[in-house]
């Protein structure tokens, strides 16, 4: 390998960048497998907390809800932020007037689809913090964001 060439190896939590001079060794979790594991997380979190998991990637043109689910009998639309640093801010601070507007469009459109008519709904958000711990991540569930 030349002086100036970089490998990129896939590995099983990440990408493994390597040069021909070894100096560079970086290995970080994928956003799209943080994402997958926060979601697993918050659908475990959320079954202890007693909600029943409906759907999962409820997509529509233009936005999606992560997770769909019932707080007894109140429709709950979650989203759910994963982050392993806080490079780009915390989970939090992802959550804009934006995104909230988007979310809620989700909403009205899966309640809509699914007949839900009338009855009682929210939004909430699972902040999933693994820049702590990657092995016992900090979760937060904050109930009805828009309010």
């Amino acid at each position: 390998m030349l002086a100036n060439q970089t490998r990129f190896a896939q590995t099983e939590i990440g990408l493994r960048v390597t040069t021909s001079s070894h100096l560079c060794y970086c290995v970080r979790m994928s956003t799209v497998n943080v994402g997958n594991k926060g979601e697993d997380l918050a659908c475990k979190y959320l079954r202890n907390l007693g909600y029943k998991i409906v759907e999962r990637n409820y997509r529509i043109r233009g936005g999606e809800i992560d997770i769909v689910c019932k707080d007894g009998n109140i429709l709950v639309f979650v989203e759910v932020k994963a982050r392993n640093s806080y490079e780009y801010g915390l989970p939090v601070e992802s959550m804009t007037p934006w995104k909230i507007r988007y979310l809620k469009r989700c909403a009205l459109f899966y309640i809509v689809q699914s007949g839900w008519g009338n009855g009682p709904y929210r939004i909430d958000f699972i902040s999933i913090d693994f820049a702590g711990s990657k092995d016992h991540p900090k979760i937060e569930l904050i109930k009805n964001i828009t309010q």
